[in-house]
């Protein structure tokens, strides 16, 4: 008896200390995380955004990465750094490397830590490091904010149909015109423009696709997304709502006949990073020229390094941007909440008109609405898809865009905000 008493209290101490290290091991864990989280407030401006805010201030506060209801997975120990700009090395991506691996250097991290370098879109890069590197490097004086990464993904959306046609062997189907383009004023021949299709890469090959594919770019370098090729079908179907050629075969886009430049930072998953799209962005404001617009058919939660992003490269291309797929306020994600002139959130509706149930809305960021339910385009594979989305409204946008200006083609009914949105039309 005494000894299963002895034993009985040896267990009861056992237990209280290892309650104690789960309690401590939690607050460290919390510690942690809410030093690896942000939040930076968003202008209600037109034109510009607060980039006042960073990951860690001087006085060792932190601020936390949620808006609204919106919260992203952020990937660890790895963040995004805004440099303050210093226009003698603007787009210069050799001097800005340098910069930052000395950056790295002085602040304890090894230069085998940097991975992206931006010079464009914006200075900075990405880069692995841990969140005590993370919280010096916030107190350098070329530092402007860090950001937390995070995931990034394509917008959910409904597959309507099972991918066909093309895909070797198979015959591409006779060419039809889908309705979301006699929806938006018709086709016209987009020859001699350009599209960069920030996405998933595009079928290269693809019959009824104009593909640049010398001028294109992956965020990755290893394994089979190591290339420009589309292994989803998203981008694919992006391209061919955008410029599909009007030939006899398949559909045919907006822009009929346009060149469709792959800015691959989603893998074959649809997934990506914020730092592999910002990536793609500060390539095409490298790369673009007046008159090029580029499509941004992907989200995710509120990064202002992204739309920041955004924002600086719009001065060299337009965008198109999808205003997102969870039926919610676009303002509180990313690219979705920018608001600026070269910028348009586009909403989707359906073929009667009707605002799609699945679109985020909200005036502003929303801009435009354009068809995205039941939209026929290219897939991977040399083949096409029926697909709904707010992927698919942007892409019809972009290919306005490149004609020429957006016009009033009256408004949406159901919108969600109470406030209608405009049909986009040539």
């Amino acid at each position: 008896m005494k000894f299963n008493l002895l034993l009985l209290n040896f267990f009861k101490k056992v237990n209280y200390i290892y309650s104690l290290i789960i309690i401590n091991y939690s607050e460290i864990m919390k510690k942690l995380l809410y030093l690896s989280a942000i939040v930076l407030t968003v202008s209600c401006s037109k034109t510009e955004f607060d980039n006042s805010g960073s990951l860690i201030q001087l006085d060792g506060s932190v601020k936390e990465n949620l808006l609204g209801s919106t919260t992203g997975r952020a990937i660890p120990s790895k963040y995004i750094i805004v440099l303050k700009d210093d226009n003698t090395i603007l787009g210069d991506k050799v001097k800005s490397r340098g910069r930052a691996l000395g950056l790295l250097k002085r602040n304890s991290a090894a230069e085998s830590n940097l991975e992206f370098v931006y010079s464009k879109a914006i200075q900075g890069f990405s880069a692995f490091i841990s969140p005590a590197v993370a919280a010096k490097l916030a107190k350098d004086p070329d530092v402007k904010y860090i950001e937390a990464d995070m995931e990034i993904n394509l917008w959910p959306i409904t597959i309507e149909a099972r991918p066909g046609g093309g895909g070797g062997s198979t015959t591409p189907p006779a060419q039809t015109t889908p309705w979301g383009i006699n929806a938006i004023g018709g086709s016209a021949s987009g020859t001699g423009k350009r599209a960069w299709i920030i996405d998933t890469g595009i079928d290269l090959t693809h019959p009824d696709l104009i593909v640049g594919s010398t001028l294109g770019f992956t965020a990755f370098t290893a394994g089979k997304d190591a290339n420009f090729n589309d292994g989803n079908g998203h981008g694919t179907h992006v391209a061919g709502t955008v410029a599909a050629l009007n030939n006899t075969i398949g559909v045919v886009g907006v822009a009929a006949g346009a060149t469709v430049i792959p800015v691959k930072v989603l893998d074959s998953r649809g997934s990506g990073s914020t730092s592999g799209v910002i990536a793609g962005i500060d390539y095409v404001a490298l790369k673009g020229i007046s008159g090029d617009v580029a499509n941004m058919s992907l989200g995710g939660a509120f990064s202002q390094a992204l739309n920041d992003a955004v924002l600086r490269a719009s001065a060299v291309v337009k965008f198109a941007v999808a205003a997102g797929n969870d039926a919610k306020s676009a303002t509180n994600y990313s690219p979705a909440s920018v608001n600026a002139p070269n910028v348009y959130t586009i909403s989707a509706y359906d073929v009667n008109g009707v605002f799609a149930t699945f679109s985020n809305f909200g005036n502003p960021p929303v801009d435009y609405s354009a068809p995205g339910v039941s939209i026929s385009s290219t897939w991977k594979s040399g083949g096409y898809n029926t697909i709904s989305g707010t992927s698919m409204a942007s892409p019809h946008a972009c290919g306005i865009l490149l004609l020429g200006n957006i016009s009033n083609g009256g408004t949406v009914t159901g919108d969600r905000d109470n406030t209608p949105d405009v049909k986009a039309i040539r």
